[in-house]
């Protein structure tokens, strides 16, 4: 029987799984559909153990608080499409594993691996399934769990993820605009241009010396400041140094919502005078969806032409 490129669409609409595997189950079913989709169950694990090596750089972050919003945890899974990433079981599956963080407090992959995600599977397992459900290499790439006063903030469905983490007395935390201000820190550091640190305390001497022997050799490099005392040499490094904690702390940052430039320290100030209490930005952490990772290019259009012209 012949094999057409509906029957598999219809077949992977049902199933999940890749358009290949659904085109060959239907070939080993010869057509028969109910027969084709018992042939997928059956060879679920090899099909996530064939998965293993492909470029998984797509997916999700995600955050979930814990009851009572003292604690939070996020995860980034990946898979290979950005069509996944957007599959309502993919999610599901995401927000299952961080309740599973939250309940147990796995302190890395190796002790999450084991837990168990439901009445029927490990999360190891439940990912293997999941492999074998949506039909793509799957990875759970990282995650943190943090503790104290908290905001959070998801950007773009699942693209960038943040959580920081604040002190505050009773009256600005307890004020009804908190949650807001909160919002507001994260977005700012999922915004445009991500900072690396909070303040400036909190740069490294390291990385302030390599930016200082930066700058001094790119203004030895240009002509236009030849001949020019070490004096003026040395404010123009020290303007210079300005510019690159601006762009590296979070709180000398000019604030996305400000319309007078004002910087992201002088809000935090400002509010905590406005809430009658004290703020501190302690500490953040940010996750960038496939940070690093390869990316997979391929034409789902070409996929599909493919499987028609081997008909």
């Amino acid at each position: 029987m012949a094999i057409t490129a509906k029957m598999v669409a219809d077949l992977r609409t049902k199933t999940g799984c890749g358009m290949m595997e659904c085109k060959k189950a239907l070939t080993e079913a010869n057509g028969d559909f109910d027969e084709a989709v018992k042939v997928l169950r059956e060879k679920g694990l090899s099909v996530a153990a064939k998965k293993a090596g492909r470029i998984a750089a797509e997916g999700v972050v995600d955050v979930m608080f814990n009851e009572d919003h003292t604690t939070a945890a996020m995860i980034e899974v990946n898979a290979e499409t950005d069509f996944v990433a957007k599959n309502e079981t993919f999610k599901e599956f995401v927000r299952g594993i961080l309740k599973v963080i939250l309940a147990n407090r796995p302190a890395n992959l190796e002790e999450l691996y084991p837990m168990a995600y439901d009445d029927s599977f490990t999360v190891e397992g439940k990912l293997k399934d999941m492999v074998f459900t949506i039909g793509e290499n799957m990875n759970i790439r990282r995650f943190v769990v943090v503790d104290g006063i908290l905001s959070s903030y998801v950007h773009g469905g699942g693209t960038t993820g943040v959580i920081v983490k604040f002190e505050a007395d009773d009256a600005a935390k307890n004020n009804a605009g908190f949650a807001e201000f909160g919002k507001n820190i994260a977005m700012q550091i999922a915004a445009g241009n991500p900072p690396e640190y909070v303040a400036r305390e909190d740069v490294p001497e390291s990385a302030v010396n390599e930016e200082k022997e930066v700058i001094i050799n790119t203004l030895k490099n240009d002509e236009k400041n030849a001949g020019k005392p070490d004096a003026i040499l040395e404010k123009m490094v020290v303007g210079k140094l300005g510019k690159f904690y601006e762009r590296v702390c979070l709180l000398e940052q000019e604030y996305v919502k400000a319309e007078n430039h004002e910087k992201v320290g002088q809000y935090v100030k400002a509010t905590a005078k406005e809430f009658g209490g004290d703020i501190k930005v302690v500490s953040f952490v940010l996750y960038e969806r496939g940070e690093g990772l390869e990316k997979r290019e391929d034409n789902f259009a070409d996929e599909i032409a493919q499987l028609v012209k081997g008909n």
